[in-house]
């Protein structure tokens, strides 16, 4: 399918898209975008609410031991995994970045538990850093609209900054996420009432 149909469309059903998670600072982001790895948003907004209130930065998060924040987040799944991350990530941003996130996407990836879907989840939505966010449902849609055959992240990642406006990439991650979360579903797609019907391949 045509790029800009599809941002057209999009810009039609969201002119103002905007993420699900809760937070007050790039770094409450971070945490949450962590959380939410097998996890629904308003899951992870339930959990963040009362985190927030007692920790909220990264020196706050680093000096917590393990069981400590795994029984505040286990309710997010894989929350020993989730908590060892945050735990290192929090105590790499302290002595490494004095507290602060580094904006460069290569250093924000490579902490624990972030990577590349993660790091353009904060860039872009926090530093408005363009940045392109391949999540279960940006992939979904992506193919299924067409507009990639690939299937790693990160290769579909880079093959839509082909294909799309730098400065339309962010809002595209935001669109698509919540156009495959209630419309483009995995399972029972809502193809009949979708903006996008009369112009989608429907490469399923």
């Amino acid at each position: 399918m045509d790029s800009d149909k599809i941002l057209k469309i999009l810009k039609d059903i969201y002119p103002s898209p905007k993420i699900e998670l809760q937070y007050s600072s790039p770094f409450e982001l971070l945490i949450s975008t962590i959380l939410s790895a097998q996890c629904t948003d308003q899951q992870v907004n339930k959990v963040t609410k009362e985190l927030f209130k007692k920790y909220k930065h990264p020196d706050d998060f680093a000096k917590l031991s393990n069981e400590q924040l795994e029984n505040i987040i286990k309710s997010t799944g894989f929350y020993k995994n989730k908590s060892k991350s945050i735990i290192n990530t929090s105590r790499i941003l302290t002595e490494k970045y004095n507290g602060e996130l580094p904006l460069d996407i290569e250093e924000l990836s490579k902490l624990p538990g972030v990577g590349r879907k993660t790091a353009n989840v904060v860039l872009g939505e926090c530093f408005n850093i363009p940045s392109i966010v391949v999540d279960t449902h940006v992939k979904r849609f992506s193919k299924r609209s067409g507009l990639t055959t690939l299937d790693d992240p990160v290769k579909i990642e880079f093959d839509l900054m082909k294909k799309l406006p730098q400065n339309e990439w962010t809002f595209f991650s935001k669109a698509a996420i919540l156009h495959g979360r209630y419309v483009c579903k995995a399972k029972n797609p809502l193809c009949d009432s979708c903006l996008l019907e009369k112009v989608c391949p429907k490469i399923f």
